[in-house]
């Protein structure tokens, strides 16, 4: 069987070079006679291994050495709760940037725990959507604990274009699907986080970089697990990790090494961003709904003239071996997600099925 063009937006598709790897190395990893996933976290075999993908991942991102880096589980989701409770006081003020269902969703779940202030609180609809208002413009609070904002909305295909300026306030961004897709200055960063589904490696693992001086402030209800302090001193191992998912994010780093780093993948990414974009644009059978501005680099939504002939388009797609472009429940339409381990030929083949399918049904 052929591998397809997976354009699912999450678990999305990994390097085809990792799969193989990690296949090869399955029962027998490193002449240890088992598998990564049957090591005790504690051995000196992954250690080694978890050693490792910290100290690549801080070399391609250049993470200074202030910076702590944690590889734990539950998800970006959980990051939503954690977030509200190591950084801020129940009597604190928060503020967030809503630009899209992610940011809303991290909003509510903050509400829970502290009071929450919509700074930015964009309209989930309208054509086109965007641009973001600069910061000028946003309601932001006095002494705000720290500034959260969704680097990239994957449902709706909408890219931060900026990073807010914040003073002194942290800013803290769910950086789930753009991490690692191009360079990036953490220090203009208090707390990025991912999950790793994206663009780092299997479901599972969450990525968290958060600049020290932001440790030790966990309110004292916060669970153990979600105190950025305790997992900092345990290396992320107070608890058994996802070892396999750490170890394959691992693979992914020494990939992106290997194929030239984050310059050389913003490149690739844009490239393959600008011609789907493109191919959309130059359409009157396609549209896409975000203003020029935000569009994302790693999700791009569209929609046909006609919405009936949506179940047609996907099954020809899938028959040309495009699979994973149906939109997301709440939206509709198509969308492709074209994450680091999408070759460009994947969306060439794309492009050239949808100028095809225009042709018989326009």
């Amino acid at each position: 069987m052929s591998r397809v063009f997976n354009f699912s937006a999450g678990p999305a598709a990994l390097p085809e070079a990792v799969l193989t790897r990690a296949r090869d190395e399955m029962l027998d990893w490193g002449g240890s006679g088992m598998s990564v996933m049957e090591m005790s976290h504690r051995s000196k075999a992954f250690i080694a291994v978890a050693e490792k993908a910290e100290t690549d991942l801080r070399e391609l991102l250049r993470i200074p050495d202030h910076y702590k880096v944690l590889f734990l589980q539950g998800g970006a989701t959980l990051q939503f709760s954690a977030v509200a409770l190591n950084l801020a006081d129940p009597d604190s003020v928060v503020d967030y940037a809503v630009t899209g269902s992610w940011s809303k969703k991290a909003l509510t779940e903050a509400r829970r725990f502290t009071a929450a202030n919509a700074a930015l609180n964009m309209p989930e609809s309208g054509s086109p959507w965007g641009p973001v208002p600069a910061v000028d413009d946003w309601a932001l609070s006095d002494n705000a604990a720290y500034l959260h904002y969704c680097a990239n909305e994957t449902i709706a295909g909408i890219e931060f274009p900026f990073v807010p300026e914040s003073g002194d306030v942290p800013i803290v961004s769910d950086m789930s699907s753009t991490l690692l897709s191009r360079p990036l200055d953490v220090a203009r960063f208090g707390m990025i986080y991912a999950g790793a589904q994206k663009n780092i490696g299997p479901a599972g693992l969450t990525i968290v970089i958060i600049r020290e001086d932001l440790l030790g402030r966990a309110r004292a209800t916060t669970p153990t697990l979600l105190d950025y302090e305790v997992m900092a001193k345990s290396g992320s191992m107070s608890n058994t990790p996802p070892t396999f998912a750490w170890y394959m994010a691992g693979l992914v780093f020494e990939w992106l090494k290997d194929n030239g780093g984050l310059e050389v993948m913003a490149r690739r990414n844009s490239d393959k961003a600008g011609k789907l974009y493109a191919a959309i644009d130059s359409s009157q059978f396609y549209a896409n709904p975000v203003h020029p501005d935000c569009r994302s680099w790693m999700n791009v939504p569209f929609t046909l003239a006609d919405n009936a002939l949506d179940a047609a388009f996907l099954t020809a797609a899938e028959d040309r071996g495009l699979c994973n472009l149906k939109g997301h429940r709440s939206v509709g339409g198509m969308r492709a997600s074209i994450y680091n381990a999408m070759p460009e030929a994947g969306v060439e083949a794309l492009v050239e099925f949808m100028a095809e399918f225009e042709k018989r049904h326009g």
